[in-house]
């Protein structure tokens, strides 16, 4: 995946995660809001990649 891809991917599932989340706790449930923050995470963890990609590309593109 490019840099730009995993960071719109971590956008969305961060988003999800939050509905998730906001959904679990309306309803009651702990199992979705548990399963909302683990995908919050894992938006943030895929960000994370695409911003730690830009970084090595401008590295390497200023050699």
């Amino acid at each position: 995946m490019g840099s730009t891809s995993d960071k719109i991917s971590g956008a969305a599932n961060q988003a999800a995660g939050k509905v998730k989340q906001a959904a679990g706790k309306v309803t009651g449930s702990s199992k979705l809001q548990a399963k909302g923050k683990g995908q919050e995470v894992k938006g943030k963890v895929q960000t994370a990649i695409g911003k730690a990609k830009d970084a090595v590309k401008g590295t390497v593109d200023r050699m």
